[in-house]
């Protein structure tokens, strides 16, 4: 089972928020929050939700940057269109009510398929029954708190965008208060009220969301959101925190554990087992990165599944492995496998032991409920901390996702995973790893990086509950492939699969990713061609909304004589390099190649190597390095491997 990514369905983790007193909301705001109010004639649409804020901010004396900076962090200000999240939140200001969601989502769980083929439960909890109210803790149960302080009605907190913020800003004003902190405008003074309504349960993990706020704040943010409303926080960057509140909360402080984290995320072990059961091991193996080997990839998964059910997978002996995993709800990373071991993660050894792996909790279908900004962050941080620790550029050819990953061998290929998916937020990920996208070549650059608008370029999927129907609308980082010009054109083919190819939302035979680079092989109007898969591939990329941008780097191309070139799925020494008593690798290329006056980006270049560790004991393992050097390339969806022997390297410059 080597390298594989799990695919459990179980309970997701869910958060605690502590009880809070407050006061009833006055009928001068519940009438324009509720929309009995007629709109000030000269008001946008579109700005509705930017004065809810100014509304709720002034009537709670809550600091109007602090809540709208929550409520960023809470949603990016999005409200789903009234559907719960992972753990029953609703809204802008993710006000949970647990008991409507688990009706909700086990109605809407029953039948559907998750993107693994498995039956897939988006519930709080697989089995459970709509509870009582008194059953409920009280931070499954935020929304209807929020409900007794301002007097609206639940359903109304759940379905109207204002009347959600409104109930997220009694709820900080109660902290507030509860704390002994002055109601007012400074927002140096709601360090505690915020770390209490990330509704954490320890210090550690509080911390890090009130930290992830104020980051919020200093830097400023700006948006569109799903429901068309422009919403703006401006930037404050000299604003300093009392994070001296924070003892205050009587939150609980961890112990500090034995992990392999930046210190400002909440870290915790859940050691993986490396232990011997009959005639095999795992589930990793141990190493010594990067004494021994350099690690050159952070590869992105999801997990298809839910917190516990992952947690009691990554302690089973006989399933795989990976490093860590991210709480969608949080942040909270667990730490499973240590940096310097190999984890069994990704379907490609060669892979596998130059990566380190970060599952992140949830579906790649249903991207709103559990692909939240928390999560988002904290993985972030995770991956800048690795990023320095190990060398490890910030780029697209060496942060990988799951789906980019390259099959090792032909009979692989068609069985290689999909995560994290196309609704995996690529271009907001790289802004918050400080390494924005961004146009680094001239106007007649024969390179070009993906970069579309997330939330404007909306692709029709197909297969996200059910086989050919069509997936709701939604922004995504991918943009889709023709053979020609023309929307009507065949997609592009992937031969490796062996399959027609569709628009199936685990179908990669004609999508390129945000972050990618290709070579350029044509253009015709709106339209530009690349190379991809060894065939000439084309996406709409209008001069007016850009789905590409110009880009410089270093190209492969077939050396002089040769009609093509063979792609590897994996970076293998020659025979010769091999010593005694440890057998050879087979150099096998894949079912793909590069004709003769094609050209593809270069990622990196590497000597062909192999990780020899088939033993449960240490003293046999090793590394064997050759003198073939290698070029990864972007060969298509995924990446591939071309020996530098084979071809001529060039750059594209600015």
């Amino acid at each position: 089972m080597r390298g594989f990514a799990p695919d459990p369905s179980s309970a997701p983790g869910v958060r605690r928020l502590k009880r809070t007193a407050g006061t009833l909301v006055s009928a001068a705001l519940v009438l324009p929050l509720l929309g009995a109010a007629p709109a000030a004639p000269t008001a946008s649409p579109a700005d509705q939700l930017q004065r809810a804020f100014d509304s709720a901010a002034a009537e709670y004396h809550v600091p109007r940057n602090v809540l709208l900076a929550v409520s960023y962090l809470q949603s990016r200000w999005d409200a789903h269109a009234g559907a719960p999240s992972v753990s029953g939140g609703y809204g802008p200001m993710h006000l949970t009510d647990a008991r409507t969601a688990l009706t909700t989502t086990e109605h809407h769980a029953e039948g559907t398929e998750d993107a693994r083929g498995d039956s897939a439960r988006a519930a709080l909890h697989p089995d459970a029954k709509a509870p009582a109210p008194a059953e409920l803790p009280a931070r499954l149960t935020t929304l209807r708190r929020a409900a007794e302080l301002t007097g609206l009605p639940a359903a109304r907190l759940r379905t109207d965008p204002a009347a959600n913020i409104a109930g997220g800003a009694a709820l900080l004003a109660s902290a507030q208060r509860e704390l002994g902190e002055p109601l007012g405008a400074d927002p140096a003074g709601w360090y505690g009220a915020v770390a209490e309504f990330s509704a954490a349960d320890d210090t550690a993990t509080a911390a890090a969301y009130a930290d992830d706020v104020y980051d919020v704040l200093r830097t400023g943010e700006r948006r569109t959101t799903d429901a068309g409303q422009r919403v703006e926080l401006a930037a404050s960057p000299g604003l300093r925190a009392d994070t001296a509140q924070l003892r205050r909360t009587g939150l609980r402080t961890p112990r500090a554990g034995d992990v392999e984290c930046p210190r400002s995320v909440s870290c915790v072990s859940v050691p993986a087992p490396y232990e011997e059961f009959g005639d095999d091991y795992g589930n990793h193996d141990l190493g010594v990165r990067p004494a021994a080997q350099r690690v050159k990839y952070i590869v992105i998964h999801d997990t298809e599944g839910g917190w516990d059910g992952v947690m009691n997978l990554i302690q089973d002996p006989t399933y795989v492995s990976w490093n860590y995993t991210i709480r969608s709800t949080d942040g909270l990373i667990a730490q499973h496998v240590k940096a310097k071991d190999v984890a069994w993660h990704a379907g490609n050894w060669d892979v596998n032991a130059r990566s380190v792996g970060i599952e992140h909790e949830g579906f790649l279908t249903d991207p709103d409920a559990w692909y939240t900004e928390a999560m988002y962050r904290s993985s972030a941080r995770l991956v800048k901390y690795l990023s320095r620790a190990y060398g490890v550029p910030l780029d697209r050819q060496h942060i990988l996702g799951h789906e980019n990953v390259p099959g090792p061998t032909a009979s692989t290929v068609p069985g290689m995973h999909t995560d994290p998916g196309p609704y995996w937020d690529w271009r907001h990920y790289f802004e918050l790893l400080g390494h924005p996208f961004e146009r680094t070549g001239t106007s007649r650059s024969s390179l070009v990086t993906i970069l579309p608008d997330y939330a404007a370029n909306q692709p029709v999927y197909t297969g996200c509950t059910t086989k050919g129907e069509p997936c709701p609308a939604h922004g995504s980082g991918e943009v889709r492939l023709y053979s020609d010009h023309d929307v009507t054109a065949p997609l592009i083919k992937d031969i490796g699969l062996g399959t027609v190819p569709t628009d199936g939302v685990n179908d990669l035979s004609s999508r390129v990713s945000t972050g990618q680079q290709y070579a350029v092989a044509g253009r015709w109007g709106d339209w530009t061609a690349i190379w991809y898969l060894g065939q000439k591939a084309w996406f709409r990329n209008p001069h007016r909304e850009p789905t590409a941008v110009s880009a410089s780097g270093a190209t492969i191309t077939p050396k002089a004589g040769l009609a093509s070139v063979p792609v590897y799925g994996r970076a293998y020494p020659e025979k010769e390099a091999y010593p005694t008593g440890v057998p050879a690798q087979s150099v096998v290329p894949l079912p793909y190649t590069i004709p003769a006056g094609q050209k593809y980006v270069v990622g990196d270049r590497m000597p062909g190597e192999y990780y020899y560790a088939v033993t449960f004991t240490e003293d046999s393992h090793q590394v064997i390095t050759g003198k073939d050097l290698y070029y990864e390339i972007q060969y298509g969806h995924r990446v591939g491997f071309v020996r530098a022997a084979d071809v001529d390297l060039s750059a594209v410059r600015r």
